[in-house]
């Protein structure tokens, strides 16, 4: 890819596209970001501050909103699908778990499989014949548990999710299969990144609402641990940075297509919490597990590994978050 290369990042103010906005400026790409309101104060002046941000051009846009993606993906070279954020609620509040299935697919599973597909059907159109969907590990848990994912191999039961009222989670993996049909009939490139926790640098305020900066925030300033008592389980995470790069990486390399972990590996939660203590000694400590710890979620990670990027371990990327959050980086506001 070269400077003149231009990227479409639908939902460049969330988390991950902020990110991915961030690293595609930084090498110089012409930059297409979407939000809803290109001219909201509160996102847009945080995304024209960027390094590189001469390149960067934002439009608004909804996935519900075919017609909405014509002007962003008009002569770009790829679109980054980043605004497939989770769907906990209804439209009056009822939370997901709380529906019954017809309710469940319709609120929350629907307008997110329909938008990412309104998204590709607009892509299409514009000529556009690489894609990258950010969608969730959440996909790759099948039933019975297997000791090591693999993100080829391995899916979640969208019927069992939706019977255990995980419609949320079930989302991602009925988009996932909705988008590789789409883009196989229409021979267009896609990678599917799976991510979970996401540690580092946030680019918008708003982003310090989402743990895991939350409760460090929290931690930091004296206040309790995420959990009162420490969950014999695990959990999975990556730096923003890292992630962002796997997103290119896979854009970049003409044969890099299907799913790919976004994660750097999963801990033990006494694991993270030691690790938190290092780094800040008189952090108030959620009570001890006191039965034996059950393992870790494995995962297979050489497809990962064959995009190229450099994914930083837990210690250095809990201390990056934390220094950056102690820096107070948006004090200034």
């Amino acid at each position: 890819m070269t400077a003149e290369t231009t990227i479409c990042v639908a939902g460049a103010s969330g988390l991950v596209g902020s990110n991915i906005v961030r690293a595609a400026l930084q090498r110089g790409y012409a930059v297409n970001g979407t939000l809803r309101d290109k001219d909201a104060p509160e996102k847009a002046c945080y995304l024209t501050a960027l390094p590189g941000a001469e390149k960067l051009s934002l439009f608004s846009a909804e996935m519900s909103d075919e017609a909405s993606f014509v002007a962003p993906l008009a002569g770009a070279d790829g679109v980054f699908i980043a605004c497939l954020i989770p769907t906990y609620k209804g439209s009056d509040g009822t939370a997901a778990k709380e529906m019954d299935d017809a309710r469940g697919y319709a609120e929350i599973i629907k307008p997110t499989v329909d938008g990412c597909l309104n998204i590709l059907r607009a892509a299409y159109q514009q000529g556009v014949r690489t894609a990258v969907i950010c969608s969730s590990t959440s996909s790759t848990n099948p039933v019975p548990p297997v000791s090591v994912k693999n993100e080829v191999k391995h899916w979640s039961d969208a019927d069992e999710q939706c019977r255990e009222k995980k419609y949320t989670s079930a989302t991602k993996t009925i988009m996932e299969k909705a988008a590789i049909e789409f883009c196989a009939e229409h021979a267009m490139r896609l990678s599917i990144i799976l991510p979970t926790g996401l540690y580092g640098q946030a680019i918008l305020p708003e982003h310090m609402n989402h743990n895991p900066f939350a409760w460090l925030k929290r931690v930091i300033d004296g206040g309790p641990a995420r959990h009162q008592k420490t969950p014999n389980d695990s959990a999975s995470m990556i730096h923003l940075h890292d992630l962002a790069n796997l997103f290119l990486a896979a854009f970049e390399n003409p044969d890099a297509s299907g799913r790919y972990f976004g994660v750097y590996k999963s801990l033990h939660w006494q694991e993270i919490y030691a690790e938190c203590k290092k780094v800040l000694p008189n952090m108030k400590m959620p009570a001890p597990i006191t039965e034996p710890a059950a393992e870790p979620t494995a995962f297979d990670f050489a497809r990962r590994d064959s995009l190229g990027v450099q994914v930083r371990d837990f210690p250095t990327l809990l201390r990056e978050t934390i220094e950056w959050i102690q820096s107070q980086p948006f004090a200034k506001l």
